[in-house]
């Protein structure tokens, strides 16, 4: 066999090697406990930029869901007075795209790492500066920027997979977090700018 044959039959076999290494990669399997997203304005992408209808983006929540599967929940596979990720794998983020007011204090436009500390009459919700976190294993209370509480709601609805919606409310919205027969509801106030706040004065 000359040279030019040998090289052919070189080019040819390593051709033939790479498609099968290419044809043996694999997507990684469906994660028990997808990630979702909400906005507020609900369904901001599809209501506001499809469909045309007015709204501006405020705040966006991304999280995992993991499901109930007969297990006992709360109190249980979620610990009492433990920091919980609110959810599965990454910790919960929740991003603000204007100034909020939470529990009373002023949350600046930013993104920022959601926990909650879940009791049977009350949750303690954590926003928290240290963002792109797997769990709450590395959680650092110093970098807390808010606590508050909120009270539990028993529901006749037993939710199969851990759940985050917002809702629209007089005062800005509320953000819904229920897993199966309990719920919890966390108040966002819009806070007021230089622009629209009430100084209470008249013009002269």
């Amino acid at each position: 066999m000359n040279t030019v044959k040998k090289l052919l039959v070189a080019v040819c076999l390593i051709s033939a090697t790479q498609v099968v290494a290419a044809q043996d990669k694999k997507m990684p399997p469906v994660d028990p406990s997808p990630m979702d997203m909400a906005y507020f304005p609900v369904m901001y992408p599809y209501v506001c930029k499809v469909k045309g209808e007015p709204g501006t983006l405020v705040a966006r929540t991304v999280f995992s869901r993991p499901q109930k599967k007969g297990r006992p929940i709360f109190g249980n596979l979620v610990e009492y007075g433990k920091v919980w990720r609110l959810g599965a794998n990454e910790a919960t983020e929740i991003e603000f795209f204007r100034p909020v007011t939470i529990g009373g204090k002023l949350v600046p436009k930013g993104r920022y790492t959601l926990y909650a500390i879940p009791n049977e009459t009350k949750w303690t919700v954590i926003l928290n500066k240290q963002t792109d976190i797997w769990g709450s294993y590395k959680y650092d209370q110093a970098l807390d920027l808010l606590r508050t509480d909120v009270p539990v709601t028993p529901s006749d609805e037993e939710l199969e997979a851990f759940s985050m919606v917002f809702e629209k409310a007089g005062y800005g919205a509320n953000l819904l977090m229920g897993w199966d027969k309990t719920q919890v509801s966390l108040p966002i106030r819009w806070a007021e700018t230089p622009a629209t706040a009430n100084t209470g004065k008249k013009k002269k």
